[in-house]
């Protein structure tokens, strides 16, 4: 499965949200330097996943984003699909044509299979999981020394 540099974009902000939740909302500005994203493209992105309903915005000096649910309530299959569309199985390429012939559909099988794999496991993680993973690797990266 290839990701695009938009849907990594999505999945970044999503976290850095996530990670920065709290009562006032999260400049994209602020985002896009933490996670050094192109502050245009994150204005792109986040204003797609608004439009999905993952998160919503507030304008103003005080404004900004927030996640729209829970972070564990939002998968990354659901940023992938907000920022990509439906993702398109590999049987469904050339218009179904795919299973015109005897090993098309043999194949067809098996690729079928391997999406529905992927979407499961994409489904499985959710924001509130990579923040979680992205403190411990914060926390690697700074350690805390106590005398």
């Amino acid at each position: 499965m290839k990701v695009s540099l938009r849907s990594t974009y999505g999945i970044m902000a999503a976290v850095d949200l996530a990670l920065q939740a709290g009562s006032a909302p999260i400049q994209a500005k602020s985002i896009a330097r933490r996670q050094g994203i192109p502050a245009r493209f994150l204005e792109q992105v986040l204003h797609a996943m608004k439009k999905a309903g993952l998160v919503s915005s507030q304008r103003g000096a005080q404004g900004g984003y927030v996640l729209s649910k829970k972070p564990s309530d939002v998968s990354v299959a659901e940023i992938l699909e907000a920022l990509e569309g439906p993702v398109l199985r590999m049987t469904e390429m050339n218009g179904g044509t795919y299973r015109a012939t005897p090993s098309g559909t043999l194949l067809a099988k098996v690729w079928d299979r391997v999406h529905e794999a992927e979407r499961h496991v994409l489904e499985g993680i959710t924001v509130e999981e990579l923040a979680g993973e992205q403190r411990q690797i914060e926390q690697q990266r700074n350690p805390m020394y106590h005398i």
